[in-house]
Formats: structure tokens, sequence, C-alpha cells
């Protein structure tokens, strides 16, 4: 059973996923810009933005997540994005192994380890800088559909600077998070109900060709294959978003 709902952090979201013993997952992760940290069966780990889809391989019974906006992740663990593309690691390379199983051991121990890592995460926000309002503009246009070029101007950075913002922050440059973002608009738009054709160009895809090439690449499947397993969650009334971070 999958669910979610906003977090008490600003633009994050809190999700969990249960199964009656560990099971290896068999959700697919679609890159969505964005970073978690996971509860994992008593573990920390901290999911990095990815450029590929993703499955797990670890069989686990519970999760509880804490999913950052696209570029708020680094600030709040101190580690530039682009270190952790493509990764899943403990958190405990990045805090010190004793400061995370001590954390991990409190939210284990907690009636309910979903609230108690947003408990945790609000307080450490409040001791870390707040999101950056340039790097919110920078997503809220190309989530629009902006070129890169266009948000460049509009933000006021160069071509260079904003690669360089956006390597640290998203963890690659803009045109992949543009890439992302609008498989992700697709994507939504297939799962509810559209037309293959009319998803791709509503999204800002060139036609329903380019739309499939882009899942292939970055979700690692057809969009038949995508549609059909979507549509099979929302019949087996445990929905499940493409950009879960599900994995061990």
């Amino acid at each position: 059973m999958y669910e979610e709902r906003p977090a008490r952090l600003d633009g994050a979201v809190l999700w969990t996923r249960t199964a009656p013993a560990p099971v290896v997952s068999d959700a697919l992760v679609v890159p969505d810009g964005c970073m978690d940290l996971i509860w994992a069966d008593g573990r920390l780990l901290v999911a990095g933005a990815d450029t590929r889809a993703y499955r797990a391989d670890t069989p686990v019974a519970r999760y509880a997540g804490l999913r950052f906006a696209p570029g708020d992740a680094p600030r709040f663990f101190g580690v530039p994005a682009h270190e952790l593309r493509d990764r899943r690691v403990p958190l405990g390379a990045l805090w010190g192994e004793a400061a995370a199983r001590r954390l991990a051991e409190r939210i284990t121990d907690a009636p309910d380890p979903a609230a108690a890592l947003e408990e945790f995460a609000l307080r450490r926000a409040a001791d870390t800088p707040g999101p950056d309002p340039l790097l919110r503009a920078v997503v809220a246009r190309l989530a629009a559909g902006r070129t890169v070029a266009e948000t460049a101007d509009a933000v006021g950075l160069g071509a260079r600077q904003l690669h360089r913002r956006s390597l640290d922050a998203f963890g690659y440059g803009p045109k992949t998070l543009a890439r992302v973002l609008r498989l992700q608009r697709a994507l939504a738009l297939v799962r509810a109900g559209a037309p293959f054709a009319e998803a791709a160009l509503r999204a800002g895809c060139a036609d329903q060709a380019h739309l499939a090439r882009e899942t292939r690449a970055l979700a690692g499947t057809t969009l038949t294959a995508y549609a059909r397993s979507a549509a099979a969650s929302a019949k087996s009334d445990t929905p499940e978003p493409s950009g879960s971070r599900t994995t061990a």
C-alpha cells in the first residue's frame, strides 16, 4: 500500500509504502528531479536525483520517505546534488555513522515513523537556509515548458552560471531537468487517460515518437507498458506516482 500527502516542510511530500512482509518492490522509479530522505525497515537512506529509471533490489516491508522539491535537498543534506546523482547512499555516509544510527533508532522506535521523520526534517530545516527563490523560479519555468534560454534570461543568469547552479541544486544541467519535467508532464497526462499523441504535444514533445523515445531513455519502459502499469495501479486502489523513491 502506497500513500502520500503534502509534508509540513515547504514543497516536500511525505510518503509511505507498506507490505505484510519484506518484498522487493516492483515499482519503477522514473526521474522526477527530486531527492528523498528514506527510512526503510530501520535504515536511513538518501536517494539522489535520477537520470534513468530505477528498480529496487532489496526486500523491504516498511518505507517512510520525505521527497524534497527539486533543488531544496542539497541545502538540507549539505551535499551538492551532483554528488548523489543516480545513487542511493546510507545517510551515515553524509552525516556520520553514529549520528545516522541514533536518528534511525529514534524514528524506528516512534509509534509513527513517517511522522517522526517529518518532525526531524522540520527541526533540521529550521537551522538550514531556506529554499532559494531563484532555483524555485528555474523549476517553475522549466516545468511550465519554457526553454532553458528563456529561463536563464528570466532569472538573470548566463548559460554557464545556470548550468553550474543546476548541477549543485538538481544534480544535472537545466537541459536534463527540462527533459525530466517534460516527461513527468506527459506521463501525468497518460495516467489521466490522454491519448499518447495528445499527451506528447501538450507536454511539449515534438510528436508521439519523440515522447516514446524519451520514455524509453528516461523511464526505461515503453509508453504502452507504462500506461498499462498505471491503469493496473489505479484499479488496485493503491496508485503509486512514478517519482516515489522505494529503494534499499
